[in-house]
């Protein structure tokens, strides 16, 4: 193996100060020198971060890497040694091969088409509506993070599962606490605990008394309450969060650009490709991993059975050679194909709720408020943490003229 090959000394946990939306300026430069680098764990695992577009849609769709759990031992940060990771929870099958994947992911597919989820829009129109005019009556000012970007995806993916409106504010707590990447271990496990402990009341619930709703309709199967536990866990968790980041990331970014707001306001039309460039450019799930299941040829360098790979989805996202000017926000960008909804067996099964409920939340909101603008300055806004599992603002202090 050449040793030219590029290295990255260790996966960055910050992004450049006033640069929020742009991934780390290290894995920018890992992608100038390379689509591949090498990179050590913390345990001292040699593996290999990916932050070209092609390498990694190469990757993610090549079967001999795998996405199961027991395999993902090595972290980025957190020394591992001598901890044996288990197979994911019956249900779980983001962390799981065909056929076990296949199995679960099969009787869902036909309850996330593009035309039920357009079926959606109306109900989605509805609670945005709501939520505008609560944070309308309210005050010309609020955390549009808790006031609306929160509540949308969580009271749309709850009622879809059959989740009890009462209950969205416990659930939205504890997807919170072991997603967001500042509890400390015993508070994710309790929140990740507790989550478990409701959802298995749930399924008991609808299997006793089905209801309209997609938990219901998987009740009348061959799966086990276990493993519909651990498939409405995935749900949920997909379903809620990487939204409502997209949601407030999104409002944050499109009021830094706001020659790119301008456009969006004045040409509705503009409405789904300025869903598909803020995807691309904020690519709030930013990072995967896979383990080689043998010896594999990627780039020009073989990839040792065993070995972690990063994918770095954000650099992809960001690649020059996938999309000119890519670190400019374009909302009339022509060139799509973006990999914020993963690609190959695992790419995103509900990205079609995501497109209509963004494609409702970010124009209807800018209508309302057309001088809606950020209420602190914009250092000031609170991003998560870089090793969060989905990235977004903490909270987005806004205010408009009353």
């Amino acid at each position: 193996m050449s040793e030219s090959v590029h290295t990255l000394a260790a996966m960055p946990t910050e992004r450049r100060p006033g640069c929020p939306f742009d991934p780390p300026k290290e894995l920018i430069e890992a992608r100038e020198q390379s689509p591949l680098s090498r990179f050590t764990f913390a345990d001292g695992h040699q593996g290999w971060v990916i932050t070209g577009f092609d390498l990694i849609r190469q990757v993610m769709a090549d079967p001999r890497f795998s996405s199961r759990k027991e395999f993902m031992s090595h972290h980025p940060t957190i020394d591992y040694s001598g901890y044996e990771v288990p197979p994911a929870p019956p249900g779980e099958f983001l962390l799981m091969d065909d056929p076990q994947h296949s199995r679960y992911r099969k009787p869902l597919v036909g309850k996330f088409t593009v035309r039920r989820m357009r079926l959606l829009t109306e109900r989605i129109e509805q609670v945005t509506a709501e939520h505008l005019d609560a944070m309308e009556k309210a005050g010309p000012s609020t955390d549009l993070v808790t006031a609306f970007a929160k509540p949308i995806p969580a009271i749309v993916i709850c009622e879809l599962l059959g989740v009890p409106y009462e209950d969205r504010g416990r659930f939205q707590e504890n997807i919170d606490k072991f997603l967001g990447g500042e509890t400390s271990d015993e508070e994710l496990i309790a929140a990740y605990t507790a989550t478990q402990e409701y959802l298995a009341e749930l399924v008991a619930a609808k299997r006793a008394s089905p209801t309209d709703d997609v938990l219901s309709d998987l009740t009348d199967s061959d799966l086990t309450d276990e493993e519909l536990r651990g498939m409405a866990l995935i749900l949920l968790a997909a379903g809620f969060d990487t939204t409502a980041n997209m949601i407030g990331l999104g409002t944050f970014a499109l009021l830094q650009n706001p020659e790119q707001l301008a456009a969006l306001r004045s040409e509705p039309e503009l409405a789904d490709r300025a869903i598909e460039e803020l995807l691309r450019y904020l690519s709030v799930a930013k990072t995967f991993m896979r383990s080689a299941l043998e010896d594999v040829e990627v780039g020009g360098q073989t990839i040792k059975a065993g070995t972690m790979v990063i994918l770095s989805m954000n650099t992809a996202n960001r690649d020059p050679e996938r999309f000119p000017n890519p670190h400019v926000l374009d909302l009339d960008r022509q060139d799509g194909g973006h990999l914020a909804f993963g690609h190959g067996i695992h790419q995103c099964l509900g990205q079609q709720l995501a497109r209509v409920e963004l494609r409702v939340a970010l124009p209807a909101l800018f209508r309302r408020f057309p001088t809606l603008r950020l209420a602190v300055p914009a250092e000031e806004v609170a991003v998560r943490p870089e090793m969060a599992d989905i990235y977004g603002v903490k909270s987005l202090p806004v205010t408009w003229d009353a």
